[in-house]
């Protein structure tokens, strides 16, 4: 007899949202990983290449707070960019002691190359589901994220 989640994991367990989230979490973590240390990007590089296209250029700090990265990891990550001429950092005309970050067509090139990297992921990850549940699950994640976003800014709301 195969050995499945279902069979060695309690159902109490099963029926829980939260332990859920967190070992798909972890396994789509693995793969991501996987993914990325066989070849060049890391993940905080998708990220602020994502950033930069969609919302143009940026200032470390902000770039920071968008992706939800430390500060101490975006300099690392921003150098790294640079370093391959996938960004550029220019002194911020309103404020010379602030870097504004953009990205470059060999940067926009690099995110679509990644992307595609990351939709064999995700095809991987979700392969048990269809298209439409695909997409609702992703919706719901989503709201899921919206919404705890939105508790964090306002502080928590206990019962």
């Amino acid at each position: 007899m195969a050995t499945t989640a279902d069979s060695r994991t309690p159902a109490r367990l099963r029926s829980t949202p939260s332990w859920l989230l967190t070992h798909v979490a972890t396994h789509a973590n693995r793969l991501v990983g996987e993914a990325f240390h066989a070849s060049y990007p890391r993940r905080y590089h998708f990220s602020l290449l994502a950033a930069l296209e969609e919302f143009g250029p940026a200032s470390q700090a902000e770039l920071g707070r968008r992706c939800e990265i430390d500060r101490s990891y975006i300099v690392e990550t921003v150098n790294d960019l640079a370093d391959r001429d996938f960004v550029v950092r220019a002194p911020d005309p309103a404020d010379r002691r602030r870097n504004t970050i953009t990205i470059t067509e060999a940067g926009v090139r690099e995110l679509h190359r990644i992307a595609q990297q990351l939709d064999v992921i995700q095809d991987a990850l979700l392969a048990p589901l269809t298209t439409e549940e695909r997409g609702q699950l992703t919706a719901l994640l989503g709201r899921l994220l919206d919404h705890h976003a939105h508790q964090r800014e306002e502080g928590p709301s206990w019962p």
